[in-house]
């Protein structure tokens, strides 16, 4: 199984474990109330979208990887295109943050 596979699948896994909230401005929320534990975004989210939620990131110090496109994204969570996910579980986000980095790095 290759990581990309992985990575769908754990993501699949934390939204059925209700573990995941979708969708730009709940993210945001999540990430102001500083509840998000990662945000993976999506890499044909629009500039603005993905700078509001990188700055936003970057300033309640959370972590953010961009990963797969829109699709990639709402399939994984079985819903339709998302562009971005933030992992509310501190276990899910330790395993998908260490599946992203290694996918960064190939």
């Amino acid at each position: 199984m290759t990581i990309d596979e992985q990575i769908s699948n754990l993501l699949g896994l934390a939204t059925r474990a209700r573990k995941t909230i979708t969708g730009e401005e709940l993210v945001v929320k999540e990430i102001r109330s500083q509840k998000a534990k990662l945000v993976v975004l999506s890499n044909d989210a629009s500039k603005n979208t993905a700078k509001k939620i990188n700055d936003k990131c970057a300033s309640f110090n959370v972590e953010l990887h961009v990963f797969g496109d829109r699709h990639d994204l709402g399939h994984a969570t079985g819903k339709e295109a998302r562009v971005a996910i933030a992992i509310m579980d501190d276990g899910f986000a330790k395993k998908l943050s260490g599946l992203l980095n290694e996918y960064n790095r190939g």
